[in-house]
Formats: C-alpha cells, sequence, structure tokens
C-alpha cells in the first residue's frame, strides 16, 4: 500500500476510506492500536498472520498483545466507501477530525493531520531518506 490521503471525520465517527487503499484492504478489514499515536489497518490475511504469530508466542508475551486485540475493531466499508470508528481507538489516535490516512507497506494507518505533518517534517528530510536508503542496502 502506497499514499497518502486526506479526508474527515464526519459527525458520527465515520471515515471516507480511498478507493486505491480499499482494493488493497478489502472489503472488510480490521483496525488497530499502533506503536505510535495512530491506527493501523490491516487486510484479513494480515491480520490472520498477526493473530498466528502471536498464538505461536509464550502465554507471557501474548499477555502484552492483549491490547491490538481487546481494541481492534473489524470494520466494513458502507456503501459510500466509509468505516466507522468505534470512539476508543479514535480517542488513542486523537481522531477529531482531519485525518491523514497513508499506504505503508503492508498496511494503512490513519493519523490526525496535524500530529502527522509534524511527524512528516522530521522523517522526510535528505538525512533521513538517506539513512533508509543504506538501512535497505540500496
Amino acid at each position: 500500500m502506497t499514499g497518502e490521503y486526506q479526508h474527515s471525520l464526519d459527525a458520527k465517527g465515520r471515515l471516507f476510506i480511498p478507493a486505491r487503499l480499499r482494493e488493497e484492504l478489502g472489503d472488510v478489514f480490521y483496525l488497530t492500536l499502533s506503536r505510535e499515536r495512530c491506527l493501523t489497518a490491516y487486510n484479513e490475511q494480515s491480520w490472520r498472520d498477526l493473530s498466528d504469530k502471536v498464538d505461536r508466542m509464550p502465554y507471557s508475551k501474548q499477555a502484552k498483545m492483549r491490547p491490538l486485540f481487546v481494541y481492534a475493531a473489524k470494520c466494513e466499508l458502507d456503501g459510500q466507501g466509509r468505516i466507522l470508528i468505534p470512539q476508543p481507538l479514535r480517542d488513542f489516535a486523537r481522531l477529531t477530525k482531519n485525518v491523514t490516512v497513508l499506504g505503508c507497506n503492508n498496511h494503512a494507518e490513519l493519523w490526525d493531520s496535524e500530529e502527522w505533518s509534524r511527524i512528516s517534517s522530521v522523517e522526510t528530510t535528505p538525512e533521513n531518506i538517506a539513512a533508509v536508503m543504506e538501512e535497505l542496502d540500496f
């Protein structure tokens, strides 16, 4: 998944998912917490892979994964290509109105647009891009 898209939450907490990402996420996908102040969306196969990986962990480590599953939402697109983001997920990511949706390889991320702007300005520097390319042996 790739790209950056700007959208707004409506009064009911619904968000339009860009057509390009809908193709890769599918009509049903999973939305959960992220290690950053955003939400992560996984298509059904990626979610199954994540769940299987957690199943293979010792129980002591599985317990640490609990929030990913407790707060996860199975999202189904409505006829207008929108999903309803549950309030606890909106609260976690501080999503109130303007949302930036990012395609990030095998998942999508949903960010408060102001927060994403701050992070993007730090991440999108020539020095950081050079470090990323070096990390990839590019």
